[in-house]
C-alpha cells in the first residue's frame, strides 16, 4: 500500500512550549491529538521523523522586512504574555518555537529538494499562514510556509511553486507576500465572511481565491478544487506543491461555519498528490495551520498524510 520512498514527519520539542492562555484554542493539545492518532492508526510506523532547526535570520529575513523582524524580537518577554493583538500573544517560549516551526518548512524542502523523502508533514507550531511581510496577527509569528517556498525558490534552482491552503481563513499573510510573483501560485478556499475578512478584492492574478458561504459541506468544496483549482494548477505545472494545512473547516470546529469531513481532507490530498505526480516527481510538503476540535483534528490530520505517506 505504503511507497519506498519516505514521507518526513518534521516537529520539534518547543512547538509544545509555546501558549497564549489556559482557554486559547491554538494549544499544544494540537499536536498530542495529531501524535496520538497517528500512533493508534499505526501510521506513525510509516513516517519518517526529523527534529526541525531553526530558520536563520537570513531565511526568515526572504519573506519578512527587517523592522519586522528586530520588533518581534523586541517583543519576546521574559515572563508571562505579551500580546500583539487580542487573538496573538508571546510567552518566553514563543520565538523559539516560531523560529522551529518555519525550520521546519526549511528542512523539508532540503530533503524533497534532494529527493531522501517524497513528502512531508511539518507538525509545527505557532501556525504561520497569517503573518504578513512586516505584522503577525491570527495566531501566527512568522508564515512558515512562505520561509519554505522562497527557500525553494533561492536555494534550490525552483522555478514554479504552488501554495494550497484550505484553512477554513484566508491566508492573508502568504497572499500578502506572494501576490504578484508568477513563480508561486497560490489556490485556496475559505469561509466568507470570516477572519480576517480578505480574500475577494483586489486579488492578484497568481492568487485563486474562492470564498464559501457559511454552510457550505463536501460538494461545494469539492466543486471549487475541481473548477477553479485543478486548471490553474495545470497551467502552472508546479515543481513542489505547498499545503497550508489547516483542518478548521470540519464540520465539528469551534471557530467557523463550514461543513468538511475526514473524507474531504482525504480527498482533496489525492487530487493534489495526481498533481504533485504530474508535474513534480510527487513532491508535496504539507504544514499545519488550523484545527482546533482536538478529535476532529487528530483525525483529520490522519486521513491527509495516510494519502501522501500511500502516494
Amino acid at each position: 500500500m505504503f511507497t519506498a520512498v519516505p514521507t518526513a514527519y518534521i516537529t520539534h520539542p518547543s512547538s509544545l512550549l509555546h501558549e497564549m492562555g489556559p482557554y486559547h484554542p491554538e494549544c499544544p493539545d494540537r499536536l498530542h491529538a495529531i501524535g496520538d492518532r497517528l500512533i493508534s492508526s499505526g501510521l506513525d510506523a510509516y513516517l519518517r521523523p526529523y527534529t526541525a532547526p531553526a530558520a536563520t535570520h537570513a531565511q526568515l529575513a526572504r519573506v519578512h522586512g527587517a523592522t519586522f523582524l528586530a520588533a518581534i524580537e523586541a517583543a519576546s518577554p521574559a515572563s508571562g504574555l505579551r500580546y500583539l493583538d487580542p487573538d496573538t500573544a508571546l510567552n518566553p517560549h514563543s520565538l523559539e518555537a516560531a523560529r522551529h516551526a518555519a525550520g521546519a518548512l526549511v528542512l523539508a524542502t532540503d530533503l524533497i529538494a534532494r529527493g531522501e523523502c517524497r513528502s512531508a508533514f511539518c507538525a509545527v507550531r505557532p501556525p504561520g499562514h497569517h503573518a504578513e511581510r512586516n505584522r503577525a496577527m491570527g495566531f501566527c509569528l512568522y508564515n512558515n510556509v512562505a520561509v519554505g517556498v522562497a527557500h525553494a525558490l533561492a536555494a534550490h534552482g525552483v522555478r514554479r511553486v504552488a501554495i494550497i491552503d484550505f484553512d477554513v481563513h484566508h491566508g492573508n499573510g502568504t497572499e500578502d507576500i506572494f501576490a504578484g510573483d508568477d513563480r508561486v501560485l497560490m489556490v485556496s478556499t475559505f469561509q466568507h465572511p470570516l477572519y480576517p475578512y480578505s480574500g475577494t478584492e483586489n486579488v492578484a492574478a497568481n492568487m485563486i481565491n474562492i470564498p464559501l458561504c457559511a454552510g457550505s459541506g463536501s460538494d461545494a468544496f469539492r466543486e471549487a478544487v475541481g473548477e477553479f483549482w485543478m486548471p490553474a494548477l495545470e497551467l502552472h505545472r508546479p515543481e513542489i506543491i505547498y499545503i497550508s494545512a489547516g483542518f478548521d473547516a470540519h464540520r465539528e470546529d469551534p471557530l467557523a461555519g463550514l461543513k468538511l469531513t475526514e473524507a474531504d481532507y482525504a480527498w482533496v490530498t489525492r487530487e493534489l498528490v495526481a498533481v504533485a505526480n504530474k508535474h513534480g516527481r510527487g513532491r508535496v510538503i504539507s504544514t499545519l495551520e488550523g484545527g482546533y476540535a482536538l478529535s476532529a483534528l487528530g483525525r483529520s490530520a490522519a486521513e491527509h498524510i495516510r494519502e501522501l505517506v500511500a502516494a
